[in-house]
C-alpha cells in the first residue's frame, strides 16, 4: 500500500513541523522534558510573494525551496527529518468500520476494497493510509478505521519541496487534522478540560478562514470561508495608494498612517467578526445545534487588536486568541515576547512538530 508518508505514524526524534500555506513558510521544532512537558525548542517564520502557492498547489517549486531553506537557517535548527502537511481540500477521508481481530495485512486488503467506493480516482493515482481508530460505537466487536487518500503528484509535491531543501519527509500529513491536535493542548485549559464543549476554531489565512466545530474530539462541522488577511492589505493600498508589496511589509512592521485604525482595521475586523458569525450560522442551520460554548481564533490575522471582542459581540459567544505554545517550557533560543505576538499563526506548525511525541 503506498502510504501518505506515514500519515498516522510518529515521526523519528528529533522532528521539525514545517507549515507551507499561501502566504508563509512556518517551522517549529519541540522538545521534552523528564517528565513529558513540551519545550518550544525553536520555530520561525518566512514571507512567501503572492502567487508562488495557489489553492496549495507549488507554482513557483524554486522560489518555495529557497524559502523553506532560509527558514530553517534562520531557525538554526540542524535537524534534517520533517513533517508536513497537505491542506484538507487536497485528502479524501472517511471512517468506515471493519471487524474488529484482523491482521495488519488483512486490515490493509479491506481498506483498499473499501476505498474503491469513496475515492473517485484508480487506486494506482493515490496514496492511501489508514489508522484504526478505536471500538465502533455501534457495532459491537468491529473498528472504526479512518482512510485517507490524496493524489500521487500532491502528495510527491510536498516530499519534493522538503528534498530540495535538503530536509528528509517522515510525516505527511493533513493541515486541519495537524491543527486540531495542536489546538487540543489549549482546549483541555477549558472548562472541565474541554469535555462534551462545543468548540468553533478559525483559522485566519490570507485568503482562506476556515473553521471546525470540534467536541471530545470529534469534528462536527468543517466550512471554508473565502476571507484572510490579505484582504486587510487590499484595504491597506486602496486607502494610501501604497503598492501590494509595500502594504503587507507596513501591515507587518506597524509603519501606518495615523487614521489607519479607525479608517482601514476597524472596518476590516467587523467584516472578520461578520464572517465569522455567517460561518456559525451555516452550522447552526446544518445541524442540530444553536450555540457554541468555546470560539478559539488562530491564524496571522488573529491577533488584531479588538477581534475578539468584535467576535463575542457580532455571535455572543466566548472568543480567545488561541496560543499553541502555552504552557510550553521555552528554550533560550526563543524570544519569547516576539514569539507571543506571532504564536496564533504557528498553530498548524505546532501539530506537525507534535507528530514527533504522538501518534
Amino acid at each position: 500500500m503506498s502510504s501518505l508518508g506515514s500519515i498516522f505514524s510518529r515521526g523519528p526524534a528529533p522532528m521539525l513541523g514545517i507549515d507551507v500555506s499561501s502566504s508563509s513558510v512556518k517551522l517549529v521544532e519541540l522538545g521534552q522534558t523528564r517528565s513529558g512537558d513540551l519545550v518550544l525548542e525553536r520555530c520561525a517564520i518566512e514571507p512567501l510573494e503572492r502567487g508562488w502557492i495557489n489553492d496549495g498547489n507549488i507554482e513557483k517549486f524554486d522560489e518555495v525551496v529557497e524559502a523553506v531553506r532560509r527558514v530553517v537557517r534562520k531557525s538554526g535548527s540542524k535537524t534534517k527529518n520533517v513533517a508536513m502537511a497537505l491542506p484538507a481540500s487536497a485528502v479524501i477521508t472517511k471512517k468506515i468500520i471493519l471487524p474488529g481481530g484482523l491482521s495488519d495485512q488483512e486490515l490493509e486488503l479491506q481498506v483498499e476494497s473499501e476505498a474503491n467506493q469513496y475515492i473517485p480516482f484508480s487506486l494506482d493515482e493515490v496514496s492511501l493510509d489508514f489508522c484504526v481508530v478505536g471500538p465502533s460505537a455501534n457495532s459491537m466487536g468491529d473498528v472504526e478505521v479512518l482512510i485517507a487518500a490524496s493524489r500521487k503528484e500532491k502528495v510527491s509535491d510536498r516530499q519534493g519541496l522538503a528534498e530540495a531543501a535538503g530536509l528528509k519527509p517522515v510525516v505527511m500529513d493533513v493541515e486541519s487534522y495537524a491543527s486540531r491536535m495542536a489546538a487540543g493542548r489549549v482546549i483541555e485549559t477549558l472548562p472541565n478540560q474541554g469535555m462534551d464543549s462545543l468548540v468553533a476554531l478559525f483559522e485566519v489565512g490570507a485568503l482562506t478562514t476556515s473553521m471546525q466545530v470540534i467536541r471530545n474530539e470529534d469534528v462536527l462541522y468543517e466550512r471554508d470561508q473565502a476571507f484572510g488577511g490579505a484582504q486587510l492589505t487590499q484595504l491597506i493600498v486602496r486607502q494610501y495608494g501604497f503598492s501590494p508589496d509595500e502594504a503587507e511589509s507596513k501591515k507587518r512592521s506597524g509603519d501606518l498612517p495615523e487614521d489607519y485604525k479607525t479608517a482601514v482595521l476597524e472596518p476590516f475586523i467587523e467584516s472578520m467578526a461578520q464572517e465569522v458569525a455567517r460561518a456559525l450560522q451555516f452550522f447552526f442551520t446544518s445541524t442540530p445545534h444553536n450555540k457554541v460554548d468555546h470560539i478559539l481564533m488562530a491564524g496571522g490575522s488573529a491577533s488584531l487588536p479588538g477581534l475578539t471582542e468584535a467576535v463575542t459581540h457580532q455571535t455572543s459567544f466566548a472568543c480567545q486568541v488561541i496560543n499553541p505554545f502555552d504552557a510550553m517550557d521555552m528554550a533560550s533560543t526563543v524570544h519569547a515576547r516576539k514569539i507571543s505576538r506571532e504564536a496564533p499563526s504557528y498553530l498548524t506548525a505546532t501539530g506537525l512538530a507534535m507528530r514527533r511525541f504522538y501518534e
